[in-house]
């Protein structure tokens, strides 16, 4: 197996307040919303991104209980290369003591979700060309061909209302990015 070259590409957080949290990148940062929604069991998600070439380098999280001591980071997201490379840390996390592992098809990336062995949440994952709006997820199923994964993911995305390809919504962020006013930038 060849090396892996893994990239932090992401971090998501729980908060208390997601629209306070929400104002603070936005004017602090610069980042702008480009997706949100409730996932299942009605958790409350808001996406975030400086950057046309990522969907997202922030994720808001409602539900951050009122305990101390609680950890506010959702996860830590590692983007690798290739769905060989997704195979083996899939493999790798799973030989080397992670727990609640969960495979998941987002349209716009393929993601193994585990917990390390402290209990943080980690993600590996790789971007599709496609997109469709998040929290979107399905099973994926790393047993099957890379050809017959893509052709999945490919009319999975095809059938949901917000399906455009990726380089169209990075064309049509970069455009929403660049016309935010200079102070907001």
């Amino acid at each position: 197996m060849g090396t892996i070259h893994a990239r932090l590409a992401h971090v998501g957080i729980y908060a208390h307040n997601k629209k306070l949290l929400e104002q603070f990148y936005t004017t602090v940062l610069g980042l702008m919303v480009t997706d949100s929604g409730a996932a299942r069991g009605g958790t409350e998600l808001t996406f975030l991104s400086g950057s046309a070439g990522n969907h997202h380098q922030l994720v808001l999280v409602s539900g951050r209980p009122d305990t101390s001591g609680f950890n506010p980071i959702n996860q830590i997201s590692f983007m690798v290369d290739s769905l060989a490379d997704l195979r083996v840390v899939h493999r790798r996390a799973l030989d080397n003591g992670a727990t609640d592992m969960r495979v998941t098809s987002h349209g716009n990336a393929w993601s193994c979700y585990f917990k390390d062995p402290e209990g943080n949440t980690v993600e590996a994952y790789l971007d599709t060309p496609f997109h469709v709006p998040q929290p979107h997820g399905e099973p994926l199923d790393l047993t099957k061909s890379d050809e017959q994964i893509m052709r999945e993911t490919e009319a999975a995305c095809r059938v949901d209302p917000g399906f455009m390809m990726m380089d169209a919504f990075q064309a049509a962020l970069a455009t929403r990015l660049a016309q935010k006013p200079a102070a907001a930038r």
